[in-house]
């Protein structure tokens, strides 16, 4: 079979551009050996709200019942949802149906086991192993059904956050302003502050499948939340991706305090509430460590994505954990990246220190963290990360995902992305200045070897 740019197969997942690498027949095809691979009973999808998104359930529920699968099919829903429902129905798994930050023409899917998590690298291997050789399962006409529809799913969610962390105190009632970015939060996301006894108001809440705002939830793509955010003198502003297991935060001021802070805020609540270890990718800001530092909890690092951090947590016994994309996995209420439990922690830290967000988030000013990237052929991510290795020999460095390299005032992480074709530069530094410069000289040398 040829290959194919724009198709991604990686821990992730399987995802690329519809009508061009993602056919609904290679879609079937997956949904079948899946089903295959989980030994058929019930399945849970779900999907976010792209235009293509329809076409691809279809194809998935195709595959998933010719396998012998029971389907319950959630509709437009958060991808945390759906690995919630997993757990709660006692299902055998489920494919979220999201391609999450990338641009709409993009659709995914997104395998869970039935336990709720993402399928680590061995399990995806075993899926991908049961794909190539085609040998899947084959129901008979009558052992196929009709997909179950489970219409309160947004509501079992919001009903389970609200119940782990409780609703917030009466004593100061929290404005907040909410921007799913027209995506699967859309509902979810005000209902959760609404829930948890705030005061809030939403943009961006047509989910249509044409998003009024780029997927990733960083601070270009948030000015409109921003004035949201001052308009109405709002004390804090959440925006998530299309997928609604990111979250990013925005402060009284108007100001994006950054993805990397949502973990901490969020961890910070935890580890006040119960102590033990937190994990987070290689790529996530020092600032959870001088975080965890305070109440005398350890930190681990795991690799980037979602599966490799909840790994890291079962085999730490860590009490909460995530990534510096605004990720937040808290195994009490859902042992996913899930940004309705990131807001409720927030929310919580915010009520509990009586402080405002920019207060909060101004412990860190230390931290900076700038993201860059650039397009780069997937065959030629090996001989950059070579090439970086050979520059940066000199200097401390961890090749445990691509190569991250400490400095004296700082370090950065150089690694090719598992869902586009592109290389990501994440560097940290004392001021944005430097730690922009340092992304950029990297992203320099990148060209030049590309």
């Amino acid at each position: 079979m040829r290959a194919i740019p724009s198709l991604k197969i990686s821990i992730s997942g399987v995802r690329g551009v519809v009508g061009d690498s993602l056919t609904p027949e290679l879609v079937a095809r997956f949904a079948q050996a899946f089903g295959t691979y989980v030994g058929g009973g019930r399945v849970v999808i779900g999907r976010d709200p792209r235009t293509s998104g329809e076409m691809v359930r279809q194809a998935v529920v195709a595959g998933l019942g010719s396998s012998g699968c029971r389907v319950s099919d959630l509709g437009v829903v958060p991808t945390p949802t759906v690995q919630l429902l997993v757990r709660q129905l006692g299902a055998q798994g489920g494919i979220a149906i999201t391609a999450s930050h990338n641009p709409p023409e993009w659709n995914a899917l997104k395998f869970v086991g039935g336990d709720g998590l993402f399928l680590s690298a061995a399990r995806g291997r075993e899926l991908l192993d049961i794909y190539h050789q085609g040998d899947y399962a084959k129901a008979k006409g009558a052992d196929q059904r009709t997909p179950e529809r489970v219409a309160d799913a947004v509501e079992r969610h919001v009903r389970a956050v609200v119940a782990g962390t409780a609703v917030l105190p009466s004593e100061r009632r929290l404005r907040v302003v909410v921007d799913p970015g027209g995506g699967a939060a859309a509902v979810a996301a005000p209902g959760l502050v609404e829930a948890l006894g705030a005061e809030v108001s939403a943009i961006h809440t047509t989910a249509d499948g044409r998003f009024p705002r780029p997927a990733e939830p960083v601070a270009e793509n948030l000015l409109a939340l921003a004035e949201a955010v001052r308009v109405r003198k709002a004390d804090v502003g959440f925006a998530q991706d299309m997928d609604g297991d990111r979250l990013a935060v925005v402060d009284e001021t108007g100001r994006p305090i950054g993805e990397e802070l949502t973990l901490v805020l969020a961890a910070d609540e935890v580890l006040r509430r119960t102590k033990g270890p937190v994990v987070a990718n290689l790529a996530t800001t020092d600032a959870v460590d001088a975080m965890a530092a305070r109440h005398g909890s350890p930190v681990f690092r795991t690799k980037v994505g979602e599966a490799n951090v909840a790994e890291g947590m079962r085999l730490h016994h860590a009490v909460i954990g995530g990534e510096g994309n605004g990720g937040v996995i808290w195994p009490a209420v859902n042992f996913a990246r899930d940004s309705l439990v990131g807001m409720a922690l927030v929310l919580h830290r915010l009520a509990a220190s009586g402080r405002t967000a920019s207060a909060l988030a101004s412990e860190f000013d230390r931290f900076r963290v700038v993201k860059l990237q650039r397009h780069c052929p997937a065959e030629q991510g090996r001989t950059i990360l070579a090439r970086a290795r050979e520059a940066w020999a000199n200097h401390p460095v961890d090749l445990t995902d691509g190569i991250k390299v400490r400095l004296e005032d700082g370090w950065f992480i150089l690694r090719a992305s598992n869902t586009e074709p592109i290389v990501r530069v994440i560097a940290e530094s004392s001021t944005e200045e430097r730690a922009r410069a340092l992304a950029e000289r990297v992203l320099a040398d990148v060209a030049s070897w590309i």
